[in-house]
């Protein structure tokens, strides 16, 4: 499973492979990114760790839904 980063930047926010150089997408808000990250992980299992704009990690979501490996309520 792929590891991704939902970090703010200077520019707004990118959406980064752990690892890697570039970011996989970008765009001006956090919303943005998030409303289109079941689109960009249609067909690939990962796992993405969305952060708040002071850096925090707000919440972890698994992509599909079906491959979280902790089946907890909240």
């Amino acid at each position: 499973m792929d590891n991704y980063h939902l970090n703010p930047t200077s520019e707004g926010w990118e959406l980064k492979k752990e690892g890697a150089e570039r970011a996989s997408k970008r765009g001006a808000t956090k919303q943005e990114l998030v409303s289109a990250l079941s689109d960009y992980f249609d067909g690939k299992t990962a796992s993405v760790k969305i952060h708040r704009a002071d850096g925090s990690i707000e919440e972890e979501r698994t992509y599909p839904r079906s491959a979280d490996p902790s089946k907890s309520k909240g």
